[in-house]
């Protein structure tokens, strides 16, 4: 566990460029540079990270002597990495500020499903390669969708949807393809969400980012490019879930064609991306005063 006193981080962790792994990867270029103007940075190498489970860190300071606060702003880990990549920090005295256990608890959908369960889509999970019995699906949903504990399979042909007409022989066919898609990123086991209808502006959804640091709400941020007379969000939905069991974590929100509100994903606060036009400065300047406060 990481000390008390250490409340406000002091440095930020980004992955670095695959081709190479002494510079950040371009696509968090705005946000290193950001960040660098009020944190220390350290850069570690993708390739020997995410392929060997080698950590090596580069850095333009002293290494610390002694334990300091740290966040992480990159690419998704798996739960097993995440801690591994937790306890080779720790070893250097870099210490992130969500543990193991929070960042598991955001990043794999149905641990974190019964605190918000009364404000988002109905669902059934199947455990790591559990067969989905089509016929308990149906009595629950008569149109759902699929994803794994983290993700869907999006752009890869799997369908968005299936509705009731479909059989378990076609289901199965379609989840041989999910799972050859998913591949290496494939965890945990299935989880079959309740589609819920989203309201559309000009075929835009009206989706929301909310970033909540420190118990705090650190940006309520468009999501989608949609219009501006799109429906501005409602922030009482809020309200029951900014003191859940993280320091970092995002909560993703979309309006429903009935004109109501639901949570349809959350996310650890560190490998989920800054909407489009979000000032990187403003949000790291947000971030360290919600640490403060």
């Amino acid at each position: 566990m990481m000390p008390e006193k250490l409340t406000v981080p002091e440095y930020v962790i980004f992955s670095s460029d695959y081709f190479h792994p002494r510079q950040v990867d371009p696509d968090l270029q705005a946000e290193y540079h950001a960040a660098s103007s009020m944190y220390r940075c350290i850069v570690f190498d993708y390739e020997k990270w995410f392929f060997e489970n080698r950590l090596v860190l580069f850095k333009d300071h002293e290494h610390p002597v002694q334990d300091v606060p740290a966040i992480y702003r990159g690419w998704m880990m798996k739960p097993e990495q995440y801690r591994l990549f937790y306890q080779e920090l720790r070893k250097q005295h870099i210490c992130l500020m969500t543990s193991p256990e929070a960042y598991q608890k955001f990043h794999l959908f149905p641990l974190i499903y019964p605190e918000i369960q009364k404000d988002t889509a109905r669902m059934l999970v199947y455990p790591e390669r559990t067969p989905v019995n089509l016929a308990q699906v149906k009595k629950n949903f008569s149109k759902f969708l699929v994803k794994d504990y983290v993700k869907s399979a999006k752009g890869s042909g799997f369908p968005d949807f299936f509705d009731d007409s479909v059989t378990q022989e076609e289901f199965d066919r379609a989840m041989t393809v999910f799972y050859r898609d998913r591949a290496g990123l494939y965890t945990g086991g299935i989880c079959i969400k309740e589609f819920l209808e989203l309201k559309r502006y000009d075929n835009f959804k009206n989706e929301y980012r909310i970033f909540v640091v420190n118990h705090k709400i650190a940006g309520i941020y468009k999501n989608s490019h949609q219009p501006e007379q799109a429906q501005a969000f409602p922030t009482e939905l809020l309200q029951d879930y900014q003191a859940l069991d993280s320091p970092f974590y995002t909560l993703d929100c979309a309006e429903l064609a009935d004109s109501t509100w639901k949570i349809i994903e959350t996310g650890d606060g560190q490998v989920s991306g800054l909407p489009d036009g979000i000032c990187p400065v403003d949000f790291f300047q947000t971030l360290g005063q919600c640490f403060r406060e």
